[in-house]
């Protein structure tokens, strides 16, 4: 078996603010594996910044899983454990190689196409009236679920927002989830909660920052509306501490991205535990290109959640590679009539 690795940046149609900056770009990497003939392709969707593999040996890591590939994935994603997005590329390479195709990974009724994932509606962080423009698209494009990124405009804009959503739609009718990507202070988040709990929300997303434990187990436990972790898990690697951080925070969601808690097994190993413990979960896509996407979406589908997902991701870019994927009504549907336009030579460039 040969291994290589390739890198690729991605390039934002428009720049994509968070409650951490804008991004214009996101740089991912391809472990691409042959053998007897066939390929297989992997996507370690690093995300700089956030990403627990953010780290000046992130090449040198792939090196040497590149020359070490004979080991399996396996006892790869044991040697791996601090490399979560290493972890998921090598999962996905070689389930990819042993597949029918690369890219039919998972075969099921939704590669068939005679089902889909309902997913939420990504509202992404900009001015007011950009803000607004993005939810009146999404709502006009059928979404039941809309999620918010929050925390990096004036408070009570993002609150004018909320309040327009629901002079014209009930909860019933749509579902809001916000994102606060840890923005509010530990001082100020218990009152900022309640002043978006009018609003009767879904959910909000790691309203403080991780690693404040104690705190975010405060908050979940007097939450007026469900607090789901999702940075919170970035870093946490034995099962051991997985079961302990829920136990100790309580929180009433988990929100799983296997390029960020090791792939599938890592993100399997959360929902056991999750499941044990009665919090809730779903899965979302880190900005990876739709390679990465495709490989998530289609697992995803197998985990029977019926609970809208985030994988509405792959038409943030202006050369990603075309593929089955596509977005209708807020349903993510696999359509055997569309093409990949993926050539693996093109990565040897």
């Amino acid at each position: 078996m040969l291994a290589s690795y390739h890198k690729y940046i991605l390039n934002f149609k428009r720049p994509s603010g968070t409650s951490r900056g804008v991004m214009t770009e996101k740089e991912t990497w391809f472990i691409v594996l042959e053998q007897d003939g066939k390929k297989g392709i992997g996507e370690c969707g690093i995300l700089r910044g956030l990403s627990i593999d953010d780290r000046s040996d992130y090449e040198e890591k792939l090196i040497w899983t590149c020359d070490n590939i004979y080991l399996g994935k396996d006892l790869l994603w044991e040697a791996l454990l601090e490399f979560p997005s290493i972890q998921f590329g090598v999962e996905m390479a070689f389930q990819s190689l042993e597949s029918e195709t690369p890219f039919l990974l998972f075969p099921s009724d939704f590669t068939e196409g005679t089902k889909s994932i309902t997913i939420n509606g990504l509202v992404w962080m900009g001015k007011e009236a950009f803000m607004k423009q993005q939810i009146e698209e999404k709502l006009a494009n059928g979404f039941q679920c809309i999620k918010l990124k929050i925390g990096a405009i004036d408070f009570d804009k993002e609150l004018q927002l909320l309040r327009f959503i629901r002079q014209h739609f009930t909860p019933e009718q749509i579902e809001i989830r916000v994102d606060a990507n840890g923005a509010f202070s530990i001082n100020e988040a218990l009152n900022k909660l309640r002043q978006l709990a009018v609003f009767k929300l879904h959910s909000i997303e790691q309203p403080i920052a991780k690693n404040n434990m104690n705190s975010m187990a405060d908050l979940c436990k007097s939450t007026p509306l469900p607090i789901a972790l999702d940075e919170e898990l970035i870093g946490v690697f034995t099962t051991y501490e997985k079961e302990e951080l829920l136990l100790k925070i309580k929180p009433q969601y988990i929100i799983l991205k296997p390029s960020f808690v090791g792939g599938f097994r890592g993100t399997k190993e959360w929902i056991s535990l999750a499941e044990k413990h009665n919090i809730g979960w779903w899965i979302t896509s880190a900005l990876e290109s739709n390679i990465g996407l495709n490989a998530i979406a289609q697992w995803t589908y197998l985990q029977h959640n019926l609970m809208p997902q985030g994988l509405g991701t792959g038409a943030l870019y202006t050369n990603n590679y075309e593929c089955p994927l596509k977005v209708s009504k807020g349903q993510l549907w696999y359509d055997n009539d569309l093409n990949w336009n993926f050539d693996f030579h093109t990565l040897e460039i």
